[in-house]
């Protein structure tokens, strides 16, 4: 009966060990991003890349767009403010967001984000980094429907 005991204590040691092992870690100071002003302190690395990646392909440019490359180290400095690109995103994320809560009514989700876009940075930018302004009514006109002819009327007998 010990023996039994002892390895139900040993299985379940070892499963919380193993459990503690798979579970995803807080981020240790080293790794949390730095300079984060529009997005949630604590989002993922996943998270993080998953936003970056959808303004690169809104924009159709690369990090370099609003980031700039540490010389010394050879590696972007993403928490660099130097580049006004970076600036200007950061209020036309946010600029996005009042819209979407606004006029869509979209709610947040569990990183105070907004869950669903009806705005979003492709919205106007169509895989340019600076879009076109062009007046609706400078636009050509699309030609009108032609109407069906009517049908003709049966004579009656």
């Amino acid at each position: 009966m010990t023996i039994n005991k002892k390895l139900l204590a040993t299985m379940a040691l070892l499963s919380v060990v193993v459990f503690m092992a798979m579970a995803p870690a807080a981020p240790t100071d080293d790794e949390k991003f730095k300079n984060l002003k529009v997005l949630p302190k604590d989002i993922s690395k996943e998270e993080m890349h998953k936003v970056m990646e959808e303004w690169e392909h809104a924009l159709g440019a690369r990090c370099s767009f609003c980031h700039v490359r540490n010389e010394e180290t050879k590696k972007m400095d993403f928490a660099n403010d130097a580049k006004p690109e970076k600036a200007m995103a950061r209020e036309m994320y946010k600029m996005t967001q009042a819209i979407n809560k606004k006029y869509f009514h979209a709610k947040k989700d569990s990183t105070n984000r907004i869950m669903e876009s009806n705005i979003n940075c492709y919205s106007c930018h169509r895989g340019v980094s600076h879009p076109e302004v062009v007046r609706a009514s400078e636009l050509p006109r699309p030609p009108r429907a032609v109407q069906p002819a009517p049908a003709p009327e049966k004579k009656q007998e």
